[in-house]
């Protein structure tokens, strides 16, 4: 159980030893009015979520704090901030995804975003994890891609993202985002992060084109500690609790 002011990670971490892997999913402001992400993150708790994400690439919406306010306060579970750039940071937040696009070369999404960040995340006392992000091919330019102007890892080398997965593990970041982007065509193959979970010790979050129980559930059996799922919660929303047992291997 989650209670406000616990250590996120170690949360996570806890809901990956008990559950088997943990389910997460991700509600975009810019998409959603406050009023639906609220509905949306009532479904999502009612589905066993573990966490809620929130995030977009853009960031249309003037309301963007007051987004995890109001999902706050009907959530038993961490709202993470999950952040396009330093302009996302928010005090509402229960943590943050500090998140370092490793599988592109763009600097300002290296560090140049995260120093301007950083003393706001401190100002505010939000627990920060570090994150190497990587995004894999598609099958078409998603909108990380177009927003970060970077290129994401091709799909079948495979031995190219174990080897950006260990420089973050080197860097002494504590999770992996493998993601091949929001309304993806696909999503990143098994035996991708099959290779990547064995090969580094850190947890593996695996999102973007996950729309059925069933890739859920390959990516978990693949080695994913934590699968994330956005356009599902906004389509689809009747599969959530599919998807949630489908991840929740440890209690099927």
């Amino acid at each position: 159980m989650f209670a406000r002011g616990d250590a996120v990670l170690e949360y996570l971490l806890s809901v990956r030893a008990r559950r088997g892997a943990g389910y997460l999913t991700l509600l975009d402001p810019d998409r959603l009015s406050v009023e639906e992400l609220e509905h949306r993150a009532d479904l999502s708790i009612e589905a066993g979520a573990d966490a809620i994400l929130v995030g977009t690439s853009l960031m249309f919406t003037a309301h963007y704090a007051e987004c995890f306010a109001r999902i706050k306060a009907r959530a038993n579970i961490p709202v993470i901030s999950f952040p396009g750039g330093a302009s996302q940071v928010v005090p509402t937040a229960d943590a943050i995804l500090f998140l370092s696009m490793i599988s592109g070369r763009n600097p300002e999404l290296l560090i140049g975003e995260h120093v301007r960040a950083a003393p706001l995340i401190r100002e505010f006392g939000i627990e920060a994890i570090p994150t190497g992000y990587v995004l894999v091919e598609s099958g078409h330019m998603t909108s990380v891609e177009f927003m970060s102007a970077t290129r994401p890892l091709p799909r079948r080398k495979n031995d190219i993202a174990m080897a950006h997965a260990l420089a973050a593990e080197y860097l002494g970041m504590k999770m992996i985002y493998l993601e091949t982007g929001s309304g993806a065509d696909s999503s990143v193959p098994d035996e991708m992060v099959r290779m990547v979970a064995q090969y580094i010790s850190l947890p593996v979050i695996v999102g973007g084109g996950i729309r059925n129980a069933e890739t859920a559930r390959s990516k978990v059996e693949a080695g994913a500690s934590f699968v994330v799922t956005g356009s599902l919660v906004e389509d689809n929303h009747a599969r959530l609790s599919e998807v949630s047992a489908a991840v929740h291997v440890a209690e099927g």
